[in-house]
């Protein structure tokens, strides 16, 4: 079993029966997301799930899970998601499957958040990973050469076609290399208030465990 696997399964085993429960994205919220179906198969459980890609919206619905907008649901209890990134303050950079928007929307809007990484995913300072900018098509090219004026070593992201890569907004996703982040927070502030800018990869004091996968097999969970 590998590291993905391991902290998937591990995660699900959080979710408890009646629960509304925020699905992730990418290949480790994949794990979570069919240990989830197993359970609700096995156990009878009568769960409720939104999902944070359209990506995860498919797998839940073939996997026979039920899968709501989130109009459709009052509030949500848990959702468990990965990340790129994860300081030890206990703040992320997400976004490299560019689900960021959605994963965001759905985080701080549930009462508790838990992120499934390996354990290189812990790191002392953010930044080594490209933090990712969802930006607005119009005018995204004044926002690539704001990045590069500030240093920001911007890169629109590509598709495998080496197109501009689209989200499931239709924006696109401008990433920057930025190495070392010194204040998350002020960054944080500072591209949000720009014009055209509708969400980056900065999830901060949004996460309340971290559940971590060691090549060893062991399972930590780390509580903020």
């Amino acid at each position: 079993m590998n590291q993905k696997q391991q902290v998937g399964e591990k995660a699900a085993s959080f979710i408890e029966n009646n629960m509304t429960v925020g699905l992730g994205t990418g290949s480790t919220a994949s794990y979570m997301v069919e240990a989830l179906a197993k359970r609700v198969k096995e156990e009878n459980l009568t769960i409720e799930c939104v999902a944070t890609s359209i990506a995860t919206f498919n797998l839940a619905k073939s996997l026979g899970l039920n899968i709501k907008e989130l109009s459709e649901v009052d509030e949500i209890d848990l959702t468990i998601d990965g990340a790129d990134e994860v300081s030890p303050e206990f703040q992320g950079i997400k976004g490299g499957g560019a689900a960021h928007l959605f994963e965001k929307i759905v985080a701080v809007r549930s009462k508790k958040n838990i992120w499934i990484v390996d354990d290189s995913k812990l790191v002392d300072q953010l930044g080594a990973f490209p933090l990712p900018v969802e930006v607005v098509q119009f005018g995204s090219d004044y926002l690539y050469d704001y990045f590069a004026e500030k240093d920001y070593h911007p890169a629109f992201r590509l598709d495998e076609t080496g197109e501009k890569l689209l989200t499931d907004s239709g924006n696109y996703v401008i990433d920057l290399a930025l190495e070392k982040i010194e204040n998350p927070q002020a960054l944080a502030e500072e591209l949000k208030a720009m014009v055209g800018v509708v969400e980056h990869g900065l999830f901060i004091d949004i996460v309340d465990q971290v559940i971590v996968g060691s090549s060893s097999g062991e399972v930590e969970i780390q509580s903020k």
